[in-house]
């Protein structure tokens, strides 16, 4: 379980990261707004704690590119100082799953962070989930499309999933290169292009299928819904 903490404060940021170690979690840093999205581009993570006041940008407005523009849709949680009544109500109106105010207590955070992964099913053994006409069983490592397997090579198989599991979400070409194949450069990235490509034409991911992958230039590749196909079939 990888965890994204937005926090300026270095011994806030200290005491948080041996809470999450001693409870098992994988752990980053970042100080400022700008950083912690730049790193969620680049990397996945699982579960976000966000501080209200840090530099640039405010977690407030973090949280607000995040479920606008990034279309994160897991657990978000705040810590902060900030304990005013409306503050609470616009963090939870914006998208937080939960808010807690420093000085938080330790076996607290423990068990509203247990409470999140556990609403989000994030610690579930999930070994299969459907998307429109495709289904993905992640313990035979295929897509069916219409109930029929799809032949993937390995990095198709994985692109897919992770299109399949973040419809609407934009992927940079650094990002699939680094979190698909590995590599971590700016090298041309037509590799990724071709698997998308083959990708597209395997799964039929165009508007007829409802689900189609879009270009976006200049940047990479966003999976969308177009239609609710249940509904016109």
């Amino acid at each position: 379980m990888k965890i994204l903490y937005l926090e300026d404060d270095n011994a806030q940021a200290l005491q948080m990261k041996q809470v999450l170690d001693e409870s098992g979690y994988e752990y980053a840093h970042c100080e400022t707004g700008t950083e912690f999205l730049a790193r969620l581009e680049k990397s996945e993570f699982d579960l976000l704690i966000l501080d209200w006041e840090v530099p640039d940008k405010a977690g407030i407005e973090v949280l607000e590119h995040l479920r606008s523009f990034m279309n994160w849709k897991g657990p978000v949680l705040f810590v902060t100082n900030r304990d005013a009544e409306t503050d609470i109500v616009s963090a939870l109106e914006k998208g937080a799953d939960d808010y807690m105010i420093k000085p938080y207590r330790r076996y607290e955070l423990e068990a509203r962070l247990n409470a999140l992964i556990r609403r989000s099913g994030l610690g579930d053994e999930q070994k299969e989930f459907t998307v429109g006409p495709y289904t993905v069983s992640l313990s035979h490592r295929e897509i069916l499309h219409n109930d029929k397997a799809v032949n993937l090579t390995t990095k198709e198989y994985e692109l897919g999933v992770l299109l399949l599991r973040n419809v609407g979400r934009l992927f940079s070409r650094k990002y699939l290169l680094k979190n698909i194949w590995g590599i971590e450069s700016d090298i041309s990235t037509r590799t990724v292009d071709a698997h998308v490509s083959s990708l597209r034409r395997k799964l039929n991911l165009r508007a007829i299928s409802g689900y189609q992958v879009k270009t976006v230039y200049q940047h990479g590749y966003r999976l969308e819904k177009l239609i609710d196909t249940e509904a016109v079939a």
